[in-house]
């Protein structure tokens, strides 16, 4: 007799969010080593700083998509 497995839906949840992270981060990879080619790559401590921001922005609304 086989039984039907139910999985958690915060199971797929996070299933999908780690596929969709992993692409998400291979693109911008791609897109940054495609840069690198034609010049040097340099970040400034501001530049860092605004990207963290709008990482938390972007996190932030994501989770309230959820509420």
């Amino acid at each position: 007799m086989k039984e039907k497995k139910n999985k958690d839906p915060k199971t797929k949840i996070i299933l999908m969010g780690t596929i969709i992270g992993a692409l998400a981060g291979a693109g911008a990879a791609y897109l940054l080593s495609q840069n690198l080619e034609e010049e040097e790559f340099s970040l400034a401590p501001t530049d860092g700083v605004k990207l963290g921001v709008a990482a938390f922005s972007f996190l932030r609304k994501m989770t309230d998509l959820g509420k």
